[in-house]
């Protein structure tokens, strides 16, 4: 059976993209903080699918935890075929009330960690000529949102470059840029999000499902559902100075 190792993976898409890729035959290294969540996790899905569940708890906010994460992802004995590098939250406050502490922990569980284990599974999966990517960005990405937005406008390009760097490699790199979904995110940052109308909502399986198929036909990018792929295009055309205008809201 092919691996799929995931990180942030007890909860949100993490948890998503868990249950999918076992229901689909993948085995699974899930990767997060909290160990009786990953624990319970992995239980359920051993006994749902019959799939092998390997367990890592790991703070990918503290660099020595990410390099374990990355020996795993090296490890030729036991190769990982799918890397979800899907770990990330929202600070809550504006960078004017966050700590230096505080964002610099965010930057390297969602820039640092992305870019060592992607250095990671290619070191792995190159030489073997075959093995997918995923990078979690965001619709925020084109947005100007604090220091969350520019992290994962670093990640959008940061993977666009990447798929085109392993052309012709085997492996491909996807990132997927969600829109507002329905999952433990936006409690968890603070963030203020329950105004937003019904229809704004992406499902987490939808957004997994489309990643997949996105894998599956080896796309570097892909925004779930058509209403956000059209405000992306908006925001990426429109003067910077009306999407400034328009992330306050945000």
């Amino acid at each position: 059976m092919p691996t799929a190792l995931i990180t942030g993976a007890s909860a949100g898409l993490g948890r998503e993209f868990a249950w999918q890729l076992a229901e689909s035959g993948h085995d699974l290294v899930l990767v997060a903080r909290g160990t009786d969540r990953l624990e319970t996790l992995a239980a359920q899905l051993r006994a749902a699918a019959g799939v092998e569940v390997e367990v890592m708890t790991a703070d990918l906010a503290d660099s020595s935890d990410v390099e374990r994460v990355a020996e795993r992802v090296r490890d030729g004995e036991r190769p990982v075929d799918l890397l979800v590098n899907n770990a990330g939250y929202g600070l809550g406050g504006s960078f004017l009330r966050t700590s230096a502490r505080e964002e610099v922990d965010a930057l390297t569980a969602m820039v640092g960690a992305v870019l060592v284990l992607s250095r990671a599974a290619c070191d792995a999966m190159v030489p073997r000529g075959h093995g997918a990517i995923v990078n979690v960005g965001s619709v925020a990405g084109v947005m100007t949102s604090g220091t969350y937005s520019a992290h994962k406008a670093w990640v959008r390009v940061f993977t666009e470059g990447l798929a085109r760097t392993l052309a012709r490699t085997g492996v491909t790199a996807t990132v997927v840029n969600p829109g507002l979904t329905r999952t433990e995110f936006h409690e968890r940052a603070g963030w203020k999000a329950s105004g937003a109308p019904a229809f704004a909502w992406l499902s987490a399986d939808r957004v997994v499902a489309d990643t997949l198929a996105a894998v599956a036909a080896g796309k570097a990018e892909v925004t779930p559902s058509v209403r956000y792929r059209l405000a992306s295009l908006g925001l990426r055309l429109a003067p910077r100075a009306l999407v400034r205008r328009a992330s306050r809201r945000f």
